[in-house]
């Protein structure tokens, strides 16, 4: 299923489809005193890797990915190139080039990458520029900063060699003027709404790295941006412990700092699947919840390799590429009503 039609019809119910057994058991050493001081140890006997997963079926990602991985490359090289894929990707309409825009016709770009140190770099309401991914990065190896935004983080990927070029292509353009006939100015949750693509991947060190990408809300507010950018509610990562990405309506994975709880619900000893689901749980569960008429989705993978996914509605999905199995895999989700 297309990943914007998806989400289009988030509000569908039916009978799951639960995620595939976790990848592997937990390392031997993963004692309930370790647990306690809030580490997980990886045993390298008991971990097939490299390993990278990512939100949506994005298989020609993860296999850019995974070549990076297999030929040395470490884990940090492996989430950006495996993002430039579908940065460049003009088919997909919600990353990168021929992203769908907003409501000024004007497409504008979040993106951000974390390493291994817990260095990271951001870059949000980007224009012009497509991989926005790869200036998030420069942002964190070559500023002293975090976050660039607009006009400035612009002007700084021209600096370092970005190409310009007009990313509104003539189907994401026609898509627009049809939208504005009946346009209404407030967001139509599941119609006018977005994904991201979300990668985790983990090195054959057993280092691990993210990134998140993406064109955000269709149609929305010139100067909307959503959770994709924010360190810790889009990405983060914690070598010690395992990572985690969101995709979905960005303004709640904001609300509840969703992907640093999924990291800290690990900390404290639970696998990535069930970290996830109370993720998805803090959403559907805030009193006056409207979580009926939005999506949000998860994926997780923690340092022994075990990985996880859920969100609130059905059809969403991780792609996972392991031990030369490069696959989609249904996720399991909360709304079975």
């Amino acid at each position: 299923m297309n990943r914007r039609k998806f989400i289009k019809n988030a509000s569908l119910t039916g009978v799951g489809l639960a995620v595939g057994n976790s990848l592997v058991n937990c390392a031997d050493g993963n004692s309930k005193e370790n647990l306690e001081k809030g580490k997980i140890i990886a045993n390298p006997s008991k971990v097939n890797l490299p390993l990278v997963i990512a939100t949506w079926d994005v298989k020609n990602a993860t296999a850019k990915a995974m070549e990076v991985l297999q030929a040395g490359g470490n884990s940090l090289d492996a989430v950006e190139q495996g993002c430039k894929i579908e940065e460049a990707n003009e088919k997909g309409q919600s990353v990168g080039k021929g992203g769908l825009p907003d409501r000024d016709g004007n497409v504008t770009l979040d993106a951000c990458i974390m390493d291994k140190h817990g260095n990271c770099g951001s870059v949000v309401y980007l224009q012009n520029i497509t991989h926005a991914v790869s200036v998030a990065r420069k942002v964190m190896e070559d500023t002293p900063h975090v976050m660039l935004a607009g006009e400035g983080a612009k002007q700084f990927a021209i600096s370092k060699g970005f190409k310009v070029e007009d990313l509104l292509t003539e189907t994401s353009k026609k898509a627009w003027e049809k939208w504005k006939v009946e346009a209404k100015y407030k967001p139509i949750i599941n119609i006018e709404n977005h994904d991201t693509i979300g990668m985790l991947a983990i090195d054959k060190h057993g280092d691990i790295s993210g990134a998140c990408t993406t064109s955000g809300l269709a149609y929305k507010l010139g100067g909307r941006v959503g959770d994709s950018p924010i360190i810790g509610s889009g990405l983060f990562v914690d070598n010690e412990i395992g990572a985690c990405v969101a995709t979905g309506l960005g303004e709640e994975v904001v609300k509840t700092v969703g992907s640093f709880l999924v990291v800290e619900l690990m900390r404290q000893g639970k696998s990535p699947q069930d970290a996830c689901e109370e993720a998805i749980s803090r959403i559907v569960n805030k009193p006056n919840s409207d979580y009926k008429n939005f999506q949000v989705g998860y994926i997780a993978v923690n340092k022994s390799g075990e990985t996880g996914s859920y969100s609130i509605h059905q059809w969403f999905s991780m792609t996972k590429f392991q031990d030369g199995v490069n696959e989609q895999i249904q996720s399991d989700y909360f709304n079975k009503v």
